[in-house]
């Protein structure tokens, strides 16, 4: 049977947002057989019906809340209307009958302000979560015993996920379908879509600051240079001589714009090269290491171990077999 994804819409729903989990998980597919690998239905805290959005029109759920009990994966979109919930962090009693539907086990995602839904309910205590920076402070206060970090676009906890403000909810849901699938059926995706399959850095980068002078020099080129030969020694001074500028410089404009140090970045873009060689292709470790830029292989473990929480060896292990099978 396919994966079960229940999304839940409730009133005052995103449009933008409710729309992710379908556009993601309906279009992933085996690599083999072209199945589709998710069913993705949506449902409301009421019998079937119309449900408000936050904008000039209304949506037609045709699923009442038991739906929630079929669901091996939980998604909740942000709404503008979560009243107790965003006010007092309290449920609702309509809607916490609806989540006495789901299930031990099942996966629980929320997209930006959707995390007050899953706290609320307790899902969240204890744990680390984020929503959209401009909420997180609020979060915070209202959820003292969640570990709120502001400044990633999303944050994967094993069985709870939840992730920043609108478009992170796309980050979110293609790292769910590269855990569950690979990265090739979520690369695969993210091109359909024509979003980039992975984004570097975090919130910090969208939060509001003073625009740049017109004319001003990005590190863009520099990006791109460096993903072109990864698996070359490439030194902070070569990246900052693409774009005219001093290292001093080049690392704060690196940051300002892509949200992490130009070196956290190198190794972040190595180890998703490692990633899809382990996963494509039958090379030895130490040739997966030297094509991805980490020379060694025991470099390659620890950045793998780091990242992924698996030696590379494993990793290829799971994912070679999961894209692989039926």
């Amino acid at each position: 049977m396919r994966h079960r994804v229940v999304v839940l819409a409730l009133d005052g729903v995103i449009p933008f947002e409710l729309g992710i989990p379908q556009r993601i998980f309906s279009r992933s597919r085996n690599p083999v057989t072209g199945e589709v690998l998710y069913d993705v239905v949506t449902c409301s805290t009421r019998p079937p019906g119309p449900v408000r959005t936050d904008a000039d029109f209304s949506i037609l759920v045709e699923h009442g809340p038991d739906a929630l009990a079929t669901a091996d994966t939980v998604v909740v979109p942000a709404s503008y209307q979560l009243g107790p919930v965003y006010d007092e962090g309290r449920l609702t009693a309509e809607l916490a009958a609806a989540l006495a539907h789901i299930g031990p086990g099942t996966r629980l995602v929320s997209i930006c302000t959707g995390g007050y839904v899953l706290a609320a309910a307790g899902y969240l205590d204890d744990r680390p979560a984020t929503t959209h920076w401009s909420s997180a402070d609020h979060f915070q206060r209202l959820f003292p015993k969640v570990r709120v970090d502001p400044d990633v676009l999303f944050i994967d906890d094993g069985d709870v996920l939840t992730s920043a403000g609108v478009a992170a909810g796309i980050d979110l849901c293609l790292h769910i379908v590269r855990r569950d699938h690979g990265t090739a059926v979520a690369n695969d995706v993210a091109r359909r879509s024509v979003v980039p399959p992975h984004r570097d850095g975090g919130q910090a980068q969208f939060v509001r600051r003073p625009l740049p002078e017109a004319g001003l020099a990005t590190t863009t080129a520099a990006r791109a240079w460096a993903l072109d030969r990864l698996e070359q020694p490439i030194l902070l001074r070569d990246m900052a001589g693409r774009e005219a500028m001093s290292v001093r410089t080049f690392t704060r404009r690196f940051r300002e714009e892509v949200g992490i140090s130009p070196g956290q970045w190198l190794a972040r873009q190595r180890v998703e090269r490692a990633r899809d060689l382990l996963e494509s292709t039958d090379l030895s470790i130490d040739q997966v290491a030297r094509e991805a830029g980490f020379g060694t292989a025991t470099s390659l473990r620890q950045h793998v171990q780091a990242a992924l929480g698996v030696p590379p060896t494993v990793y290829r292990r799971t994912f070679r077999s999961t894209v692989a099978g039926p």
